[in-house]
């Protein structure tokens, strides 16, 4: 149902389209690419940082080893200030051979609480998420060989390397937030710059019409005053073509005002809009109306749905290259939605083309300017809240749009 001559303006169109979409996909692959940067290095850090508090209790627990020989006495205040003591991030226990915490460092209680049983409970806790990130690490009785006199230090990864491990994730998703926000911000302020943009047009051609018009509306009452001409066919016929005109000029005029919605009965303006262009297009076209149920009505502008259901018909017309078949349905939808049918038997949509009818200058018309169908969508999905897709296009048979009015 799109014009498919060839059209100066469709490269252009084509082509900025095809350049966004790419500068998104490289958006989209430099963001991947900093974003696994970021993580992998971070990841680096805290692997060093793992396996530099392995050593580290390690050492903690050589010294514990070391400071229960009494041979080693002199040496014990040294160690603790300067080994043990210095521990002050990585959690500790150390337990004796049947599990029973002894010793613990860095980890949260309430010294504030003489609750025995529910430190009891923390240390257990701990030890448990202990056992699953190390093995313990065994310090052996210094003046026995029994097991019984056996130590365990139970370890697990400082507070910091958590905190650097999910880092990233955390500065990312906050970059990602900002992003969004941003992109959201512009979009909609391009959007409003896209609708003055709109309206303005709308408004200029408008006033152009305008004095055209007003001259064309004075000749006809001049040949209206002619008694040889007043009741000449082609003059009922120039009227009806000047009312059109003033219809279009209302319909540009509206863009940009809210339009005023009102309950209509959608098969006689389809009915209405399908004589009128009947008679004004080739004997090679035929335009069948179906309606499967007269009564459907829905709250509509008149003129602008009109102009949506005559551009659709003008734009089959073209990609039937003036000779096939199209054909209207109306019916209600099973949620009672209006839906309309528009199928014809052109040369159909390219399937990698179908996202881009819609865009503002695209045309495969030879002087199109890539608008009629953008506004289509505007009026049908701006103004009439409604929706309007393309349901089906297959090339050199057809495509059927469809259009969905709520009740």
């Amino acid at each position: 149902m799109v014009n498919h001559s060839e059209n100066p303006f469709m490269g252009s169109a084509s082509s900025i389209y095809q350049s966004k979409a790419a500068l998104k996909w490289i958006a989209l692959a430099f963001s991947l690419i900093i974003g696994i940067a970021s993580v992998l290095y971070t990841n680096s850090i805290v692997e060093e940082l793992k396996e530099r508090e392995e050593r580290s209790i390690e050492l903690w627990a050589k010294t514990l080893e070391y400071t229960s020989d009494p041979d080693n006495s002199e040496n014990l205040i040294f160690i603790f200030q300067e080994i043990v003591t210095p521990n002050n991030s990585i959690p500790v226990i150390v337990t004796d051979a049947n599990g029973n915490p002894s010793i613990f460092r860095n980890i949260k209680v309430d010294s504030s609480k003489n609750d025995e049983a529910a430190m009891r409970k923390i240390l257990k806790n701990e030890l448990e998420i202990m056992e699953q990130e190390y093995e313990p690490i065994l310090i052996t009785g210094a003046e026995s060989n029994d097991s019984s006199d056996n130590q365990y230090i139970y370890y697990r990864n400082s507070d910091l390397i958590y905190r650097l491990k999910y880092y990233p994730y955390i500065q990312l998703s906050v970059i990602a937030a900002f992003v969004f926000f941003g992109y959201v911000s512009f979009s909609y302020s391009r959007k409003a710059e896209q609708n003055q943009v709109w309206v303005g047009l709308a408004k200029e051609t408008a006033h152009q019409l305008g004095t055209p018009l007003s001259s064309l509306m004075a000749w006809l009452e001049i040949m209206k005053m002619d008694d040889d001409m007043k009741d000449k066919e082609v003059t009922k016929e120039l009227e009806k073509d000047i009312s059109k005109l003033e219809l279009i000029t209302s319909r540009f005029s509206s863009i940009g005002s809210v339009p005023v919605l009102r309950d209509e009965n959608i098969s006689k303006i389809i009915q209405s809009t399908v004589s009128y262009l009947q008679k004004r297009t080739s004997k090679k076209v035929i335009i069948n109306f179906i309606s499967k149920d007269d009564l459907v009505t829905a709250d509509i502008n008149k003129p602008l749905f009109d102009w949506v259901i005559e551009n659709l018909c003008k734009n089959a017309i073209d990609a039937m290259s003036g000779e096939g078949e199209i054909t209207i349905t109306l019916k209600e939808g099973k949620y009672g939605d209006a839906l309309i049918d528009i199928k014809d038997t052109g040369k159909g949509i390219p399937s990698s083309k179908i996202k881009e009818i819609f865009q503002p200058g695209f045309s495969t018309k030879k002087r199109g300017w890539g608008l009629g169908l953008t506004l289509a969508k505007r009026i049908i999905e701006n103004y009439h809240n409604g929706k309007i897709t393309v349901k089906e296009s297959v090339v050199n048979l057809g495509t059927t749009f469809r259009i969905i009015l709520k009740r």
